[in-house]
Order: C-alpha cells, then sequence, then structure tokens
C-alpha cells in the first residue's frame, strides 16, 4: 500500500489571494489568517503572494481563472463573505462563485483554496474570520499548501 500524504510548507510558493470588497470588515480579517498562515506555517515570502481586490464573490472565478491561465501562481485563494438576506440572491451568488471556482481548479490543476464563507448572520461571519469557529481564510491557506505539495509528490 502506498500513501501519499504532503507537509504544509512552501517556502519558493508563488501564491494569489483574490479578495472580495464586498462585505470587506470580515474579508480583511479573513485575509489577515490567510496571509499569517502563508508566512508562518507555510513560510512563504512576502514578495511570493499577490492580493488582488474584486467587487464581490460572484466576481470571484472570473478573475481565478485569469490568475490560473498567467502560469505564475502555484495556488490561489479566493476569500469572501455572502451573508444571507431577505431573498435567495445569496444562494444563487454562493453556488455561481462555489462552482465556478471548482471548475477553474480542475480544469487549470491549480489548487484555488474556497475561503468563501456562506453564513446566516453577520454573527457567523464574524465567528468564522476569527473568533469561536476560527479563520476560514488561514484554514484556507493551509488546504492551499498542503496542495501544492501533493501536487508535485504526485507529479514526481
Amino acid at each position: 500500500m502506498k500513501v501519499i500524504e504532503a507537509t504544509i510548507t512552501a517556502p519558493e510558493a508563488n501564491i494569489a489571494i483574490i479578495v472580495s470588497r464586498f462585505n470587506n470588515f470580515i474579508n480583511h480579517n479573513l485575509l489577515d489568517g490567510a496571509i499569517s498562515s502563508l508566512k508562518r506555517l507555510g513560510q512563504v515570502k512576502h514578495e511570493n503572494i499577490t492580493i488582488v481586490w474584486v467587487p464581490g464573490a460572484y466576481e470571484l472565478p472570473l478573475i481565478a481563472n485569469v490568475l490560473s491561465k498567467t502560469d505564475k501562481y502555484d495556488a490561489i485563494i479566493a476569500l469572501g463573505t455572502i451573508i444571507r438576506g431577505n431573498t435567495s440572491h445569496c444562494e444563487y451568488i454562493a453556488h455561481e462563485s462555489s462552482s465556478g471556482i471548482a471548475k477553474i481548479s480542475i480544469s487549470s490543476c491549480i489548487p484555488i483554496a474556497f475561503g468563501l464563507l456562506t453564513t446566516e448572520n453577520i454573527d457567523q461571519a464574524i465567528e468564522r474570520s476569527g473568533t469561536k469557529a476560527g479563520n476560514k481564510g488561514a484554514e484556507a491557506a493551509i488546504a492551499a499548501l498542503e496542495m501544492i505539495n501533493l501536487l508535485k509528490i504526485i507529479k514526481n
């Protein structure tokens, strides 16, 4: 039996982080968590991290697609927050964003870590961006680092 596992240290990795400006009071915390994990745990160099701001979650897949085609990045991290309102709008945005990002990751063979919060209210979003429920931006960064190394092992 052969088992393939990877570490999260990737000091030479080039990583793009796409962040939604909509709900940026939450997304700044997700971004801080992602950068902290990349630098502290992954030992990624400051100059190897690129941050791209987009208007909202719906725009995440387009920019992920463009970035994936540049061949500059080993992984992409998509960060944003969708908070349910009084309509079903959030469900449409969440579905299109998540399926778009998944399709791009599969077709490009570049890991795209999904750090998009979908919450019922602001309190849940706050909890998932650095308080009780941890920081989902940090978790997305760790997943991206592991996937970079896992793909390297499999390809070699």
